[in-house]
This record gives C-alpha cells, structure tokens and sequence, in this order.
C-alpha cells in the first residue's frame, strides 16, 4: 500500500478532467504514464523507455514500455514489460509473454540469468506476470485502480523486484 503524493493527486485529476481516458488505448497510456512515474520515483537505479525497439533471432517489434537499468542507453538486462491494451487483456497477455521471453533470451545472452517480470493494463485495470528462469510462469489477479494505494504498491513492488534483480546481476 503507498499513499499517493500530492502531485499524483493532483495530475490524476487533472488527466480525468482534460483527457479522454477511456476510448482509446492512447489515451489510457496516459494513466499508465502516471501511475507507473509514481510507482518508480524513489527507485534509483531503474528506468522506464516507452515504444523501445526489442528483438532477438525470433522476433522484433517496439514495445510499449521497458524496464531497464537507468543509463543513458537501452541495453540489457530487460527487466519487465508492460503492454498497454485497450480492454483485451487475452491479446495483451499473448504480446506481453512473447515480449517477455525475448527479453529473457536477450539477457541470457550477456549471461545474465534472471526471472521477468510483465504487465498487462488498460490504465485502470492491472494484471501482472513473471517468467522465471525455468521458464515457470505465474499470473495474478487483475487490479484496479479503484484501491489506488494498493495498486500503486504492487507496481512499486514489481518495480523493487527488478532493482533487486539488476543489483544481483550488475554487482
């Protein structure tokens, strides 16, 4: 549970009374924006990049939202996904797991053996995943933002998960 700042209040209402946050997924990457901008703040060492390139030898796209280590530079290791969906949570997952398995081989392939993490979200609902190293995947329940705080906690803890997993590999 995190209580949200005074300046996520304040941006959230403000997003809710300027934008269209329910008919298109472009305007529920706004939600998104914010509650994953509130979620990573105090975490230091992370960094989020939006619409990035990720390929492999399989496949290659540009995804929504990356999870890497804060530089200057996208480089692995690839941390976690999110996939921004309108409201099909089915497709969001089939591209998030995809997105997610490449990242695995890619971080494998700097010899860095770590679980991911993936996230689903129309903006106001949250769904989240984690692909570990055995290739073992979990999914838990869809979140909303109806209990805010409790949201917000789950993202940060996903978010800690990732640091802690940088940490472990980059030393």
């Amino acid at each position: 549970m995190i209580e949200p700042s005074d300046f996520f209040n304040e941006h959230l209402r403000r997003l809710t009374r300027n934008f269209d946050l329910e008919g298109y997924e472009e305007s529920k990457k706004l939600l998104i924006d914010a509650i994953c901008d509130e979620a990573i703040d105090p975490l230091s060492r992370l960094k989020i990049w939006k619409g990035a390139k990720l390929e492999s030898d399989i496949a290659w796209g540009y995804v929504d939202y990356l999870i890497a280590e804060r530089q200057r530079y996208l480089s692995s290791p690839i941390l976690c996904i999110i996939e921004a969906k309108k409201d099909n949570f089915e497709k969001g997952l089939a591209q998030c797991l995809a997105e997610m398995y490449v990242c695995q081989q890619n971080n494998q392939a700097i010899g860095r053996s770590i679980d991911v993490m993936g996230i689903v979200s129309n903006g106001t609902s949250w769904q989240f995943y984690k692909l570990t190293t055995s290739g073992d995947g979990f999914e838990s329940s869809v979140y909303s933002m109806g209990d805010l705080g409790r949201l917000l906690g789950l993202v940060r803890t996903v978010f800690l998960l990732c640091e802690q997993a940088l940490m472990k590999v980059m030393g």
